[in-house]
Order: C-alpha cells, then sequence, then structure tokens
C-alpha cells in the first residue's frame, strides 16, 4: 500500500472546501449596518420609503448649507439679466478655496450693516484697489482708467449713471451696481453710509451662476467680457510682484 499516496489524499480532503472557507462578504459589521438600516425602517411610519425621503432631506440641507443656495430675485434692480420672481442658484463655493469676486460676476451678499438687514444681489464693478469714476465724456463708467462699455447687460435706456463719483475700493471690499441703475438702489446710495457703499468680500454669500426657474427662462450666468480689458489697480499689481 502507498501510505504516502494515502496522506497526501487525506490531507486534500482535510482541507475546507472554498465554500466553507469564504466568509459572509458583509461580515458581522456589514450586517450590523443593515439591521440597523432595517430596525430604523420597522420604527419609522411609512418604513423605508420615510427613510429614503428624511435622506433625501438631509442631502437637500447640506447642499443648500455648503455648496448650492437658491435665492428669489426681489425686485427689478437687476433686469435685464435677472427678473422679479426669477429663481437663483447661488453657488457657495464660487469663492472658497482661494478664488475671489471678479469684475463682472453677479453675486449675492448679506448687507446687514452696509445696505441693510437683507440679502441683495448686484454686480460687482470693482474689486479691492479698483479706482471706479463716473463718468467719462462719452458717459461710461471707468476702472483704473479704462472705459467700460455695459451696454450688453444694462437695463435698455439706463444711463451707467446719473450719479457722479469717484471712489477707490479698499482692499478686502466691493464696488457693486445694480443693471438695472434707475431702480437699484446700490454702492452709490451709500457712499456717505459706514463702509462708504463697500461691500465686504467676507459678506459675500455666493455668485449666482444659474437661473433655473421660470423654465422659459433658465440660463447659465457668464461674467460680460465688458471687464476683460481693465488693468489691475496698482495695489493689485504691487500685490502680484510682491
Amino acid at each position: 500500500m502507498d501510505t504516502e499516496a494515502q496522506s497526501t489524499e487525506r490531507d486534500r480532503s482535510s482541507r475546507p472546501s472554498d465554500s466553507e472557507a469564504t466568509s459572509d462578504p458583509g461580515g458581522p459589521e456589514g450586517r450590523s449596518r443593515f439591521a440597523l438600516v432595517a430596525r430604523a425602517a420597522e420604527w419609522l411610519p411609512g418604513g423605508r420609503i420615510t427613510l429614503t425621503l428624511l435622506a433625501c432631506l438631509l442631502f437637500l440641507l447640506l447642499l443648500s448649507t455648503f455648496v448650492l443656495r437658491p435665492f428669489q430675485i426681489p425686485s427689478g434692480s437687476m433686469e435685464k439679466a435677472l427678473r422679479i420672481g426669477d429663481r437663483v442658484l447661488v453657488n457657495k463655493l464660487a469663492y472658497r478655496f482661494g478664488a475671489a469676486p471678479q469684475r463682472g460676476d453677479i453675486v449675492v451678499f448679506d448687507g446687514t450693516g452696509y445696505f441693510g438687514h437683507a440679502d441683495y444681489v448686484k454686480r460687482v464693478v470693482g474689486v479691492g484697489g479698483d479706482h471706479v469714476v463716473c463718468c467719462d465724456k462719452d458717459g461710461r463708467i471707468q476702472v483704473n482708467g479704462r472705459p467700460v462699455d455695459e451696454s450688453r447687460f444694462l437695463y435698455p435706456g439706463d444711463s451707467p449713471s446719473t450719479v457722479p463719483f469717484d471712489v477707490v475700493v479698499p482692499s478686502g471690499t466691493l464696488f457693486v451696481l445694480g443693471d438695472h441703475r434707475s431702480r437699484s438702489s446700490d454702492s452709490r446710495d451709500h457712499l456717505g453710509s459706514p463702509g462708504g457703499g463697500m461691500v465686504p468680500v467676507a459678506g459675500v454669500i455666493g455668485r449666482a451662476d444659474w437661473i433655473v426657474w421660470p423654465a422659459g427662462h433658465a440660463v447659465r450666468l457668464h461674467r460680460p467680457d465688458a471687464y476683460a480689458r481693465v488693468p489691475a489697480s496698482a495695489a493689485g499689481r504691487a500685490g502680484a510682484h510682491g
């Protein structure tokens, strides 16, 4: 008798089969999680449907708090781009991670202590260090000595401003105007108020990126190229070289 062969055969037969050796893929931890979800579904009226709805609501709450916030346009100060009742999505991450508002952006900001106890929506015309003047001999606003053609987004029939001003925007603030200049209360109207009509960048909630309602007016909001040729301010150039 070949005892070596018999021993080898016994060794093979003594090993557990693949099906016996493979543990439950979920494991105790996975089973515990599923059991917890199942118990929660049993406890809630409506079961899994209610649990799913609650999870969706939590997701939407987190999205609104940290990423996107819906905002309803309360007045005609930003016509023709934004009409009364339009609902826009405000990108709350647009100015995080080192980014900053740029000329031409439409921003939503908290006006408490500067404009009033409410949120406002306006267009950025000047950023920190900019010299903003109204108006040149052709009736255009100048930023850092460069005239800006705002005709593509100004409300039809409006002039860039009937109020003259000559301001230098302090660092960390913004000079903002509404597109419907004749109906907009903006930086021009608060030059003598605390803060000089400037909006702190820290008070900006985010950038209006989309009109989402009404459906017929839904559109992506782009930064106009009217400010593309405006040179950096002397303060901005010094910061870039530093």
